[in-house]
């Protein structure tokens, strides 16, 4: 039986690939300060943890025996939605920083044979909409829009450089925007379709939300199933000292996100613009390596948001009720 760390097993994309890493016959430990929000971890050990701290990660580290992981899969890191992304780039940096730096370095001092690090797409420069796509050597010369994209380059660097040095197989994904149910829909760090899903399960037919900007720029959006799929792929694959893209390759204006929202949700909304972080008007990347894996995603941008749509209707249905009952107390 394979023996697996995944830390940042309390989030969305980590919650979800210790639910499949598990399915697949794995003996995994979670590793995270808090546990997932919205169903209980499928992992077979779960540590609450604080990654930034190197004795933590020595800790997550030594596995039942003294021996160490088979794999570990770093996901552990400060992010958000566009609005947390620009207002927190300190502790972006800094912590992100502090968990990658010690959680690679004692994996390779350990033996750890196989590491994986999940990097974004937010590496890449702001791009005009119709541009030719990037491949993953378009990263260079760097030109990040934010801080967020530059410490992942940052970080992509320091675990390959570990690879060269301790002999480890070192796999990084560069993630686009991913979503699903169970995803953060709330509260300021949510992604746009689960914060334009939220907009519009709370508001009637016939009404309008507020979107940043003017709701052209361009976007990309994977389903988390395909997202977890891809990093399974990606792991069982050669691509050494390769950083690798995986997304779709369906590219919607924000405008277009929220009226495939509105259609699922067989409402009519419209948008009123506003002030706020926008972004690059638009990213567009090759999926070619990927896909060189055997790896393709299956669901549309529609298919997805008919099964995340749903979700977050729930929650913002729940919260209501609750709200409502509170002031009847």
């Amino acid at each position: 039986m394979k023996k697996v760390l995944v830390c940042g097993a309390g989030g969305f994309i980590g919650s979800h690939l210790v639910r499949e890493l598990s399915r697949r016959g794995c003996w995994v430990r979670g590793a995270d300060l808090k546990l997932p929000e919205f169903s209980p971890t499928a992992a077979a050990d779960f540590m609450l943890c604080d990654l930034r701290r190197r004795e933590d990660c020595l800790r997550a580290l030594d596995f039942p025996g003294g021996a160490a992981p088979d794999a570990v899969f770093q996901l552990a890191a400060e992010m958000g939605g566009m609005g947390y992304i620009h207002s927190a780039a300190c502790e972006i940096m800094h912590d992100s920083v502090l968990i990658n730096a010690h959680m690679v370095h004692e994996s390779a001092l350990r033996g750890v044979r196989e590491y994986f690090f999940s990097s974004s797409v937010c590496v890449y420069r702001d791009m005009a909409p119709g541009e030719p796509a990037l491949s993953e050597d378009g990263a260079y010369p760097a030109a990040p829009d934010n801080d967020y994209g530059w410490e992942k380059l940052y970080s992509e660097r320091m675990a390959f450089a570990h690879a060269r040095r301790y002999g480890m197989k070192v796999r990084v994904a560069r993630f686009q925007n991913c979503y699903g149910p169970e995803g953060t829909w709330r509260g300021g760090r949510e992604k746009a379709p689960a914060a334009l899903s939220r907009k519009v399960a709370e508001t009637p037919d016939g009404g309008s939300v507020d979107i940043w900007g003017d709701g052209l720029a361009v976007r990309n959006f994977i389903f988390i199933d395909d997202l977890v799929d891809g990093i399974l792929h990606l792991m069982d694959s050669d691509l050494d000292f390769a950083p690798t893209n995986i997304g779709t390759e369906e590219y919607v204006t924000v405008r277009q996100l929220l009226a495939t929202i509105a259609d699922v949700a067989g409402k009519r909304i419209s948008f009123r613009s506003v002030d706020g972080p926008v972004g690059v008007a638009s990213r567009n990347f090759s999926t070619e390596r990927i896909r060189s894996t055997g790896w393709t995603p299956r669901h549309s941008l529609r298919d997805g948001i008919a099964k995340t749509y749903p979700w977050v209707a729930a929650r913002v249905a729940e919260a209501a009720a609750k709200e409502t009952s509170g002031f009847r107390k």
